[in-house]
């Protein structure tokens, strides 16, 4: 016999290269690449009158997880790519898990959950070219109008954070809290940075994705590695539950913003981010879901919102179970009772108009457009022309001369 024949069989390799082809689990079909990091929640204010909620009770300090996360980028995908970014929080509270799954923009693209999928494939690789499109990303766009509000946020400057650490939270989503006396409040959580809100330009963007496509995950390590602790102040606006059949546009639209003037922030504490995971699998295997709630809170008739429980994996770091999950029957598509404001470019249109100052709205149309005219059809572009038209006739006429000039 050979040596070969006689040699024993190498049970350490097999086992090894066994364990090699395993040992990566399945991407994530949206938000595949993420950072994250622990800290604490710490309520500073007595919103004792508006929920039961443990962890909203003064002085109260909750761990959790926060992560970041592209949404359309792939695991290996540059970290400053024009996308929104989730900001999702697993709080370890003394009453289970509570997970508020939100991203740096206070709006969503769509409110009927039938759109979602076709939202999410407009956004990736194309299955005959390997490539994303843009313009099957603006087909979708211009054939669903009430994506204007984050459209517009997106293609301005608030669409690159320059970090993770200069950019706000918010729910999008509006939550139900209820208080010892069984009466309900609407709420809209918002997580302002106290770094300061800082943005890349296009270009800017570009020359950061080629030097480093990690750029805010290495950011975010090396400012808890440094002690540089990264920290937000979270604060609430809260709707009487008797006031939402009456508000002017419909409050569980979550592509529309409540004005702060008709329900200004509340303070409620900090977020504070102060220790690195010891080992990325915490990342990569944390997963969040809206149906993981705590007594004194509850779930609003968003529509995105009650999808989204039925979507998102019941799991978290450490197997962490909630003890109060929601686990609804069924979901139907049914339309809103109508109310007299709403409309689809309405805000977009105060944003552009009221907000942005004139160098941001010049950045809008550079993006717009330069965005809009690179493969894009001359079909798709004449929507897009109108699109704009009906956010701001300003705005529309500058993207039509700027597409024309567009080789």
């Amino acid at each position: 016999m050979s040596d070969e024949q006689t040699r024993p069989h190498d049970h350490a390799t097999v086992q090894k290269l066994r364990h090699f082809s395993r040992e990566q689990g399945p991407e994530r079909v949206v938000h595949a690449k993420g950072s994250a990091a622990h800290g604490f929640l710490e309520v500073t204010e007595d919103l004792s009158q508006l929920t039961t909620a443990g962890l909203f009770q003064p002085g109260a300090r909750t761990p959790l997880l926060l992560r970041f996360s592209t949404s359309a980028g792939e695991l290996g995908a540059p970290d400053t790519a024009r996308e929104p970014r989730g900001f999702a929080i697993k709080l370890y509270t003394e009453e289970g898990d509570y997970d508020l799954v939100g991203n740096n923009m206070p709006v969503f693209f769509i409110r009927d959950p039938a759109k979602f999928a076709d939202l999410v494939h407009s956004q990736n690789r194309q299955p005959d070219t390997g490539l994303r499109s843009n313009d099957l990303q603006w087909d979708f766009w211009t054939l669903s109008p009430e994506s204007a509000h984050q459209v517009t946020m997106l293609m301005s400057d608030r669409g690159i954070p320059r970090t993770l650490r200069h950019m706000n939270g918010y729910s999008s989503h509006t939550f139900a809290w209820i208080n010892a006396g069984g009466e309900k409040f609407w709420v809209k959580y918002h997580f302002k940075t106290l770094q300061g809100i800082e943005n890349l330009t296009e270009a800017e963007a570009l020359r950061a994705a080629a030097a480093d496509p990690d750029a805010h995950r290495r950011d975010l390590r090396r400012a808890i590695a440094d002690g540089d602790a990264p920290e937000w102040r979270l604060e609430v606006q809260v709707m009487p539950a008797e006031e939402a059949a009456g508000y002017r546009f419909n409050p569980f639209d979550v592509t529309k913003v409540w004005p702060h003037g008709d329900y200004p922030p509340i303070p409620v504490g900090r977020l504070v981010l102060d220790r690195n995971p010891e080992d990325f699998r915490e990342v990569e295997q944390s997963s969040f879901s809206p149906a993981n709630l705590v007594p004194g809170i509850g779930l609003s008739p968003d529509q995105m919102l009650i999808d989204r429980i039925f979507s998102y994996r019941q799991t978290g770091v450490e197997a962490a179970e909630a003890i109060w999950a929601v686990e609804p029957e069924e979901i139907g598509r049914y339309a809103n009772a109508r109310h007299a404001a709403d409309d689809d470019f309405g805000q977009a249109g105060t944003l552009y108009r009221e907000v942005m100052d004139d160098a941001q709205r010049d950045q809008l149309v550079e993006n717009v457009v330069g965005h809009a005219g690179a493969e894009v059809s001359d079909e798709v572009q004449e929507r897009v022309v109108e699109y704009w038209m009906q956010v701001d006739s300003v705005l529309g006429a500058r993207v039509e001369a700027g597409l024309r000039r567009t080789p």
